[in-house]
């Protein structure tokens, strides 16, 4: 071999168990490198999602009337109904958009009648603002029986039920909370009679030789009725506290509407509403106290029938609408 295949030979040696060290060193570097562990669901849950207790207020009232929150049983009671209404979060966002339509109403038939506002909270614990009907047969916004309702002034049968009246329903329940005002002396125990009714409640009052709701045992329904109030009163008039982000378009709006005076019989209510240039939905959304297709009225007694204005339905124009008549 000549010297200068013996110089190749070692340069090509040298290069080649450098390139095996080079190899072999990589090798042991990658091998000794740990591999990233792929986040678990749990881990990305935990780091990502969080539940937070809520402040409880040091003072609150109802109608008036101071609430002992400084009473362990009546923060507990309220803290129950705060976290069940802040957190069950569809139900409460639904309650918010649905009370903008109804609360303002409400809310100005409570002060003709001297009733405290706090009571426009109440329709929301006995209906959610719907046309509910309890398996007792309770009926409309402020769930009247219909006994009652015939107690209170509103006319009830087969053509006509005024419990789905929102208006006259609101006047029956003035009515009533203060005929129990009278009675009790308390704005918070005549709320707690709307649910009860006076007579049960006056019984456990002697029975258990109490004077005010927060001092009473009652049945489930009864006991949590008046926090459910005023965990809403306390939502509602700060959303953005309990985490509810809304928006102005994403209310419900009054329907802005006219009425129509009725003394005579309506044979079809679908034609009726063909003539004023809506259709019979649309008539039976604005006015669901008419129960039937037709109403005789025999004795041709006057009633008011709502009518949208311009036939709106576009919900655009009826928020604009309540908008500009702010």
């Amino acid at each position: 071999m000549s010297n200068k295949e013996k110089r190749f030979f070692r340069w090509f040696s040298f290069l080649l168990v450098g390139f095996l060290i080079t190899v072999l060193v990589l090798n042991l570097s990658f091998t000794n490198t740990p591999v990233p562990k792929e986040e678990s669901h749990t881990q990305k849950f935990q780091r990502d999602y969080s539940i937070y207790s809520l402040e409880m207020p040091d003072t609150l009232y109802f109608a008036g009337e101071r609430v002992p929150v400084d009473y362990f049983d009546v923060r507990e009671d309220l803290d129950r109904e705060l976290l069940v209404n802040t957190y069950w979060q569809s139900h409460t966002l639904l309650l918010i958009k649905r009370a903008n339509r109804y609360l303002p109403v409400i809310d100005s038939i409570l002060e003709a009648n001297d009733v405290p506002e706090d009571f426009k909270y109440v329709p929301l614990i006995e209906s959610e603002l719907t046309n509910a009907v309890s398996p007792a047969g309770a009926v409309g916004i402020w769930q009247f029986l219909r006994g009652t309702a015939r107690d209170y002034g509103l006319k009830v049968n087969s053509q006509v039920d005024e419990r789905y009246h929102v208006e006259k329903a609101t006047e029956a329940a003035c009515r009533f909370f203060k005929e129990s005002y009278e009675k009790f002396g308390s704005w918070t125990l005549a709320a707690a009679s709307f649910n009860f009714g006076r007579s049960a409640l006056n019984r456990q009052l002697e029975r258990q030789e109490a004077e005010s709701f927060y001092n009473l045992i009652l049945n489930q329904e009864t006991a949590r009725y008046i926090y459910r109030i005023l965990a809403l009163k306390l939502i509602l008039d700060d959303p953005a506290q309990y985490g509810f982000n809304i928006r102005a378009e994403d209310l419900y709006y009054p329907i802005p509407s006219y009425e129509v005076e009725v003394d005579t019989t309506v044979e079809d209510f679908a034609k009726f509403a063909r003539a004023h240039s809506i259709n019979y939905k649309y008539l039976k959304i604005l006015n669901p106290w008419l129960r039937e297709n037709y109403l005789k009225n025999p004795h041709g007694k006057t009633y008011h029938i709502k009518i949208p204005r311009d036939g709106q339905r576009d919900y655009r124009r009826i928020m604009e609408a309540n908008i500009d008549s702010l």
